[in-house]
């Protein structure tokens, strides 16, 4: 028996040995195929070395706010002096306690995966280290169907170790907190920082920085803002870590597990404060880079590079807007719809869209949807025909302001909510009606009109142009009295206006337009002096801007300068080039009669209800039918222009509600009032006039004079 065991024994070692060595030969093929690259070719060392992450470039506003930002991964990058020792700790404790003893894989780790998770079936965990989770994180993994698993984790063992021979730890654990996923679209401790508690990584608090380190295990499951309850259970459990393996006291560690989960939650693609302007930027900004390279001949990217972008808009006065606009359309939605109610306008919109579109049923049936309205973006039960109604009759708002010395934009809100109504309205061409007429009275100054001269204030019917008959807004008229020019524009008259249009004669308002860089003006009505013609927001605030600069335009601007992200200057705002459009005298006369509109006509509301005492020109404009409504107003450092109105000219008021000093100018008001009642604004932006006493002696005249024998006693007397 012991005879046939010998041979029996010798036999099972030879197949054993066989196996161990076809074994290690597989292993050894294997590990060859990874370095030949029949998987994949493997970075090479100059590859590695200049491992860089890509990282977000930022729009930041001049008073030093990020206001948005372009990216393919939202990452913003931080330097090792940033990272919080507890940060650190908490990550090491929590996903790789031998992270400084182990070479880029760890032995004891596969050990406790291959008995505990694949043997015993209790699972605890994967057995990557933090160096293989970074290699994953910057290439990720590829299918190779079956061989999938062995290949990738072969991949990033062979890399992981050749990375640990490159960095030093520190330099691989900044790599991997500015590289790892933490949900939402985030890339990067700092970006993760800034979102669920608006600060920088360097000011988090222990309890914060375990709530990051948590997330990393599973993004949605531990997102703290959707499953507050599992990542508050997985934050403590980050602390329970630190306090066993000694980074916090125990006693430490079980009090900070006993503190509530508190979140700064900030959203800039949500809630964007200047999500318009940051759009318009991205286009002026890829204009400007196309035409920069780096010091290798690369063109800039704009979504990878790490850029940062210094715009000249102030994101406290932007905010003043976005309020001013929120508090009053709010309320003035209100009175909108009860006059719409009243008028049976939803019964002929629903017809029309009957007769137009053919709604199916489908189209009627309720659901939960994201509407925006003047609380906000929430969740409503709407049809789809719910929400095209909802968004038919609803007011949307544009405000433009600028510095008129340089032509920087301090604030540009093209509508209601960029994500939902993105249509920019700050651009959109719409009847520009009153806010016109100083165009008009300006060019009347520059062909030797003067603030005295007398205007006819009698309606009449002009047969040559379609029987037109325009009327006064108040529908007053007077048959034995004309009507001073400054006292005309400062009550914002019509009938006199026509009559200086007349006077003055179209070609030379045309002249004026083209020189202010308005559209083409077709055809030949006069009622374009009354402001029939469409003009944008930004057309009419850059007209604004001559009278407020002596008579010189200039372009609006709103970057300042770009940076790569080590803060190298690749742009730099030249200075601004002016361009004279109108005389400084008549600058001076348009500025001193609108004063005066602003004080004693159509803008008083300025004064009286919001309490502004800033020196101020102004003029208000009100659409046929109350279809638009503006308000453009300015100092020497600033014009503001907003406009109110709905989608399309055929929702509006019906009454004086709709007017632009009810509707347009109390946006303007609350902003106004804002600047004034800060320091620093209103010594920036509320320089008072410098004009010179005779422009306002030359407006000392009767408002009225009287026609005939009577008016000529009278002058002759008096």
């Amino acid at each position: 028996m012991q005879f046939l065991k010998k041979p029996r024994f010798k036999k099972y070692l030879k197949y054993f040995l066989i196996a161990v060595s076809s074994l290690i030969l597989l292993c050894a093929l294997f590990v060859f195929a990874m370095y030949s690259g029949i998987f994949g070719p493997l970075p090479n060392d100059a590859e590695l070395a200049a491992i860089s992450n890509q990282e977000a470039s930022q729009v930041i506003s001049s008073d030093n706010k990020i206001i948005g930002k372009y990216f393919l991964e939202n990452r913003t990058n931080i330097s090792w002096d940033e990272v919080p020792d507890h940060l650190k700790n908490a990550l090491i404790a929590t996903e790789d306690k031998r992270f400084f003893s182990h070479k880029g894989y760890d032995i004891q780790s596969y050990f406790r995966v291959f008995f505990k998770s694949v043997l015993m079936g209790d699972n605890k965990g994967g057995g990557s280290t933090l160096t293989q989770q970074l290699v994953k994180n910057l290439y990720g993994r590829s299918n190779f169907s079956f061989l999938s698993l062995p290949v990738n984790k072969m991949k990033e063992i062979i890399i992981a170790s050749r990375m640990e021979n490159m960095y030093t730890k520190e330099e691989l654990l900044l790599l991997y907190l500015n590289s790892v996923p933490f949900g939402e679209n985030l890339y990067g401790v700092e970006t993760a920082s800034q979102r669920y508690f608006n600060k920088s990584t360097s000011n988090l608090k222990v309890e914060e920085s375990a709530v990051l380190v948590g997330l990393l295990k599973a993004n949605t499951y531990f997102n703290p803002r959707l499953n507050p309850t599992n990542s508050l259970e997985r934050r403590n459990m980050v602390l329970d870590l630190m306090g066993k393996q000694g980074y916090l006291t125990l006693k430490e560690a079980d009090r900070l597990q006993k503190l509530p989960l508190k979140l700064n939650y900030e959203n800039a693609t949500l809630n964007a404060p200047a999500g318009y302007f940051v759009h318009q930027v991205k286009k002026k900004s890829l204009e400007l880079l196309a035409e920069l390279k780096d010091n290798k001949g690369k063109k800039y990217n704009l979504e990878t590079d790490g850029l940062k972008i210094y715009t000249t808009l102030n994101l406290q006065v932007q905010n003043l807007a976005t309020e001013g606009i929120k508090k009053h359309l709010g309320e003035m939605q209100k009175v909108l719809d009860k006059e719409l109610e009243n008028h049976n306008f939803k019964k002929a919109w629903l017809a029309k869209l009957n007769a137009e579109r053919n709604p199916t049923e489908k189209d009627k049936e309720k659901r939960n949807i994201e509407v925006f309205d003047w609380k906000g973006v929430t969740i409503k039960n709407m049809s789809k025909l719910d929400s095209l109604w909802h968004y038919y009759k609803m007011l949307n708002a544009a405000v433009l302001i600028t510095n008129p010395k340089n032509g920087a934009i301090i604030t540009w809100i093209g509508g209601n909510d960029f994500r939902k109504l993105p249509f920019d309205m700050v651009q959109s061409h719409r009847q520009i009606a009153s806010a016109f007429k100083p165009i008009l009275y300006a060019t009347a100054f520059e062909n030797d009109f003067e603030p005295c001269n007398y205007l006819e204030n009698e309606e009449k019917i002009y047969s040559e142009y379609k029987n037109w008959a325009p009327k006064n807004f108040d529908h007053k008229f007077t048959q034995d009295s004309t009507v001073a020019l400054w006292y005309s524009l400062t009550h914002s008259m019509n009938l006199p206006t026509v009559d200086l249009y007349f006077k003055v004669g179209r070609q030379k308002l045309l002249n004026t337009c083209s020189k202010l860089n308005f559209p083409e003006i077709k055809g030949d009505a006069p009622s374009m002096a009354l402001g029939t013609l469409d003009l944008s927001l930004v057309e009419i605030v850059s007209a604004y801007g001559a009278f407020a600069n002596k008579g010189k335009t200039t372009e609006p601007v709103m970057i300042d300068k770009i940076t790569d992200a080590n803060g190298k200057i690749l742009y730099n705002r030249e200075a601004a080039k002016f361009e004279r459009v109108f005389s400084l005298k008549t600058s001076q006369m348009i500025t001193a009669i609108l004063e005066n509109a602003i004080n004693n006509g159509t803008g008083t509301r300025i004064r009286n209800q919001y309490g502004v005492r800033a020196d101020l020109a102004g003029k208000t404009g009100t659409a046929q039918n109350y279809s638009d409504a503006w308000f453009i107003a300015y100092t020497p450092d600033l014009v503001i222009g907003t406009w109110v109105g709905a989608s399309t000219p055929d929702v509006h008021f019906y009454s004086g509600q709709g007017s632009g000093g009810s509707l347009a100018l109390p946006i303007a008001g609350n902003v106004l009032r804002g600047i004034e009642s800060d320091f620093k604004l209103k010594n920036q932006f509320l320089s008072p006039f410098s004009i010179p006493y005779y422009i306002y002696d030359d407006m000392q005249c009767d408002p009225y004079h009287q026609k005939g024998i009577r008016g000529f006693f009278r002058r002759l007397f008096n």
